[in-house]
């Protein structure tokens, strides 16, 4: 369990109760409340949906674009990563 929750799950809920009043005091005096958040997303989610396939080739082009990028460097540091070390230093698989 502890590993889950990344400590005592205790604490971590302590934790969270603290950060949690630390952030509301916060959006307070920035004049935000929670329902305000809630309908924000709501309508986000809204005009995501009323926007239909438009918002999917959005999404897309933007993944084709960094994809160019990140899949290539991914891949390089990988095969550079599997062929750096010899065989005998590598933990057997299971």
């Amino acid at each position: 369990m502890e590993r889950f929750f990344g400590g005592s799950p205790a604490m971590v809920v302590v934790k969270l109760i603290i950060y949690s009043i630390v952030v509301g005091v916060i959006l307070a005096t920035l004049n935000l409340d929670a329902l305000a958040i809630f309908d924000s997303l709501k309508r986000l989610a809204v005009r995501v949906y009323d926007m239909g396939f438009d918002a999917i080739e959005w999404i897309l082009q933007y993944f084709l674009l960094g994809a160019v990028i990140v899949f290539p460097i991914w891949l390089i540091a990988r095969l550079l990563k599997s062929s750096g070390r010899p065989k005998s230093d590598r933990p057997e698989e299971r």
